[in-house]
């Protein structure tokens, strides 16, 4: 298995979340309702599942192998675009996890916020999966040996198992401050 194959599997899980969200957007202009938690639970999924899982392999193992080899100037600049994506991506998830605080707290014109930020984050996943997915992670591969994509995939696995651990850690941590 090529390490660009766990990545596309997520992101056949985040394209089907962020789906949910044009679902969403109708559900609260015909109702005028936000339903906090849906969206409390589409934060932690992009929190946790897209950006520090998915995101993290991206950026902490891919990226940073790829920084060390001679890329190509398009490489190197539809690279730097991805990770500038990411970081969109984090802000905005940020501000829908502010909308949706005012909201719960009773701001009814943070509704807009809320929908601002599901529009932006339906419209910039399938764009960005379909950059890496069809134009970014088979060339890209052509710049590692077998043995190097077989460390890249070892790395990634070993980066899964310790997702859990971590994410349950600063629950706890957390919730101790308290």
């Amino acid at each position: 298995m090529k390490p660009i194959g766990p990545l596309m599997w997520e992101h056949r899980l985040i394209e089907k979340m962020a789906g949910l969200f044009i679902r969403e957007i109708n559900r609260i202009k015909e109702e005028n309702i936000v339903n906090t938690v849906f969206i409390s639970a589409a934060v932690d999924f992009f929190r946790t599942y897209a950006d520090r899982t998915h995101h993290g392999k991206e950026e902490d193992i891919l990226f940073r192998d790829l920084q060390k080899k001679n890329l190509s100037p398009d490489h190197d600049r539809t690279m730097r675009e991805l990770v500038e994506e990411h970081i969109f991506a984090r802000k905005t998830v940020g501000r829908l996890l502010e909308a949706n605080g005012k909201y719960l707290g009773g701001d009814k014109n943070s509704i807009t916020d809320v929908i601002s930020c599901l529009r932006e984050l339906s419209e910039l996943y399938p764009k960005h999966i379909e950059k890496e997915d069809k134009h970014f992670f088979f060339p890209i591969l052509d710049y590692f040996t077998a043995e190097e994509q077989a460390a890249m995939l070892k790395e990634f696995w070993e980066f899964d198992k310790n997702m859990i651990h971590e994410k349950y850690r600063k629950v706890v941590e957390e919730f101790s401050k308290t």
